[in-house]
């Protein structure tokens, strides 16, 4: 569902080249931890230290890629739409191959990583069934598939992935509204298995790092899924 029937605050509309490629220059200032590292850390199933190869999806600026290195996973291939985001990437030194693509046709090797990860930004895409095809085809037999996105309720209350400019103005990056049911039935069409899956609300910690979050107290904000390849 396009997120435009949802919204209640009606910022200008930006497509997500255009947007994360503005918003690099204060991405990692204004998105804090506690949204997505901090749901990738409850996930009990994988050891990741065993981990040999780690494909990063929308990479963005290499936030995921850092904490798959910190916890022992030895190389980790990037793929983003944004260059400039990849640009901030690069400069961590944590990818052994970083990408400029389209996460639904990567240019990644088919049955080669024992992990794919995806962080905030299955809202960008209009179509769940895509995705979990392509991460399919990359991912090793019993490898895994961990995606963090932001959660449907923001979005249906008409809170859109949104930044705001150098001078101030707001703006929204396109969205689309995937309910968690959209997500199972283009995952088992793709045969996946559910592992563990987990939601992320707004916090103490949360304001303590937002503060003008706290409207959103006891929000859910945030998932995180682990399918594994069958």
């Amino acid at each position: 569902m396009d997120f435009s029937r949802y919204d209640v605050r009606n910022y200008p509309t930006v497509s997500v080249q255009e947007g994360y490629g503005e918003w690099v220059q204060t991405y990692e200032d204004t998105v804090p931890d506690v949204i997505d590292l901090r749901l990738l850390a409850r996930i009990q199933s994988i050891c990741w230290g065993k981990l040999e190869q780690a494909a990063d999806l929308a990479c963005g600026t290499g936030r995921t890629g850092a904490w798959l290195k910190q916890k022992g996973v030895h190389s980790i291939d990037g793929v983003d739409l944004t260059a400039e985001m990849l640009e901030v990437a690069r400069a961590k030194e944590i990818y052994r191959q970083l990408f400029v693509g389209n996460v639904l046709n990567t240019p990644l090797e088919s049955a080669r990583y024992d992990v794919v990860t995806m962080a905030l930004a299955d809202e960008h895409l209009p179509d769940m069934r895509p995705l979990y095809k392509e991460v399919g085809r990359i991912t090793r037999s019993q490898g895994y598939f961990v995606i963090v996105g932001y959660h449907p309720y923001f979005l249906l209350n008409g809170v859109p992935t949104h930044f705001h400019r150098v001078t101030g103005e707001p703006v929204t990056i396109q969205c689309y509204v995937h309910l968690f049911s959209n997500h199972v039935q283009a995952a088992l069409e793709a045969d996946w298995s559910l592992v563990e899956m987990h939601e992320g609300i707004v916090d103490e910690e949360c304001v303590a790092r937002k503060p003008n979050w706290e409207r959103y107290m006891n929000w859910p904000i945030t998932f995180a899924m682990l399918w594994q390849r069958q």
